[in-house]
């Protein structure tokens, strides 16, 4: 197994790489870090400490529908968080590609997903704004699509009460407030990350903050190895 990853300011990728039993290799080109992945030199790649822009729009012209979901863990409980790109999930289409994705992923892992969809306010905020308003309707609209596929609840504004039934895959109402939410959570609070897992590819390919640490970038090494063995195993 041959993983590929980016150095950029943050060298924690560094002593991350020497945590793991298999071969990484490190770069701090954005470019050569995707030729690694989609020449197939390398079996999967992290992101590390490197800028976002360069990697992520390498793959969109490959995956213009691509879109990333933050694999997090609170208190022993693993879930997906999307989107996180803050130019992701702005549609309803997106969003719903999302969900479709992001329960793909789940069931290979052998998980069952359970949806939770999250808006801008409680029930009884409607028409406090038009923008809660908007955002109350649109989380409706999606509980109502995505039940017949999956179990699904629209928690309005209390995340909380969504990790606390268990839901595996949180969607935010926007990638911006998915990335504030991600934020709060792992580089303020005690959550846990393994790195985005990028949905819509062929390749694996773990996206991860510039602003993590050894441990973090530990985890979505091993989360990225992880995949390899069980793609491989699926072959």
């Amino acid at each position: 197994m041959r993983l590929a990853a980016g150095m950029g300011e943050n060298r924690a990728i560094k002593d991350a790489r020497d945590q793991v039993d298999f071969e990484v290799v490190l770069t701090d080109s954005e470019d050569e870090l995707a030729d690694l992945l989609l020449t197939g030199e390398a079996d999967a790649a992290i992101r590390g400490s490197l800028n976002a822009s360069g990697i992520m729009g390498r793959l969109r012209e490959k995956y213009p529908e691509m879109s990333r979901a933050s694999l997090l863990e609170i208190k022993g409980h693993k879930f997906l968080l999307a989107p996180v790109g803050i130019d992701e999930g702005d549609t309803r289409e997106q969003k719903l590609q999302i969900v479709g994705h992001g329960a793909e992923f789940l069931k290979k892992m052998g998980l069952k997903p359970k949806v939770g969809i999250l808006s801008g306010g409680r029930p009884q905020d409607r028409g406090r704004s038009l923008k809660i308003d908007v955002s109350l309707d649109e989380a409706e609209e999606l509980t109502r699509i995505i039940m017949d596929k999956y179990p699904v609840k629209h928690y309005f504004i209390l995340i909380e009460d969504a990790l606390a039934d268990g839901a595996n895959l949180i969607l935010a109402p926007d990638g911006i407030c998915g990335n504030l939410i991600f934020r709060s959570l792992v580089l303020v609070g005690s959550g846990k990350s393994f790195g985005a897992v990028t949905l819509g590819i062929d390749e694996i390919f773990i996206d991860t903050s510039r602003s993590q640490n050894k441990e973090g970038y530990t985890r979505a090494l091993k989360l990225a190895a992880y995949l390899v063995k069980l793609r491989d195993k699926n072959k």
